[in-house]
């Protein structure tokens, strides 16, 4: 799909803890719409929001907002009510996708490994473990590893954890307890083109501090990115589909990245998604521009497809409405 030349409003800041990652997503972004000579507004999402869209009255919003409201349906609902035509996924896909516990109950029936777990009341960790060490401690709807503990038997959390060692349990009320899976960090990027979804490649991720938290994603040098994995071509095949089945299943748009733990010890058995990202970073480190590159599409190249496939979605929805 061959783009006009757009009025663009670039969505981007607002309030959640991955601020600064979606302003340096939505400059790059706007950067690049602009390269291509489009009109760009960017805007650092307030409260003024709606007021600020509906005075810039673009052709569609590219949304490169990260976290909530963002990125959990709350603004993808709001556009819906403006009749904005905006990237990546809708209401639905958002609310699901960034809850990790339902993101598991609409997959796990279909067939994708997830790791088991469950729902643990913060306060109830100083009372013992919810599972056997070593386990995962995550919010149900944060992304880019924010609040993520590791609890081993050797750590300095206590046992049972105490209320005043640092972690997630200060913070968020309400955690994802999984089994920790040992061995290699993941990532496969999926995109929507003219012919559909479709899967990049497998991106292996060696966080220097021996996890991919927050800081090791966003800083330059901190995590070697080998691209493409060097893996069984069985693990390689089996990242694409699962992800590419994620992204159909979630009804995702515009581009997702899925991630992964992968037990190199078990095999094929050893391979768990993790989380389905419907909104992954645009920046410089990111992921998904990385990968595309490596498919020989440019930055400049990703976000116009992303662009077009909102575009395209939104005619779709229309003719179908009889419009």
């Amino acid at each position: 799909m061959t783009l006009p030349k757009l009025h663009v409003a670039v969505l981007m800041g607002g309030w959640s803890s991955e601020r600064p990652v979606s302003l340096m997503s939505g400059e790059g972004v706007a950067r690049a719409l602009e390269a291509r000579g489009h009109k760009v507004t960017r805007i650092d999402m307030g409260r003024d929001v709606a007021l600020r869209l509906a005075g810039a009255a673009p052709d569609v919003v590219f949304n490169a907002l990260h976290g909530a409201p963002g990125e959990d349906g709350t603004v993808q609902g709001m556009m819906d009510l403006m009749g904005m035509t905006y990237t990546h996924s809708g209401l639905a896909t958002s609310v699901i996708a960034i809850d990790k516990e339902l993101t598991k109950q609409a997959l796990v029936p279909h067939g994708i490994p997830m790791p088991g777990g469950r729902i643990v009341e913060s306060e109830t960790l100083y009372a013992g473990d919810p599972l056997a060490r070593p386990y995962v401690l995550k919010p149900v709807n944060e992304g880019s590893s924010v609040g993520v503990a590791i609890v081993t038997a050797d750590g300095n959390m206590g046992n049972p954890i105490s209320r005043e060692a640092r972690g997630p349990w200060q913070e968020f009320d309400r955690l994802l307890a999984e089994p920790f899976i040992r061995g290699k960090e993941l990532t496969t990027a999926v995109i929507g083109d003219k012919d559909g979804p479709r899967a990049l490649m497998v991106t292996e991720l060696k966080p220097k501090s021996g996890f991919y938290d927050f800081d090791s994603k966003y800083t330059d040098g901190l995590t070697e990115h080998v691209c493409p994995a060097d893996l069984p071509d069985e693990i390689t095949r089996a990242c694409k589909d699962i992800a590419l089945k994620a992204h159909q299943l979630l009804g995702c748009k515009g581009t997702s990245r899925s991630d992964f733990r992968w037990d190199d010890e078990r095999g094929l058995d050893g391979l768990f998604l993790l989380e389905v990202n419907t909104q992954p970073g645009m920046t410089p480190l990111s992921l998904v521009p990385e990968q595309a590159r490596h498919c020989g599409m440019s930055y400049e190249d990703l976000v116009e497809a992303i662009v077009a496939e909102a575009l395209k979605d939104a005619a779709a929805r229309k003719e179908a409405r009889g419009e």
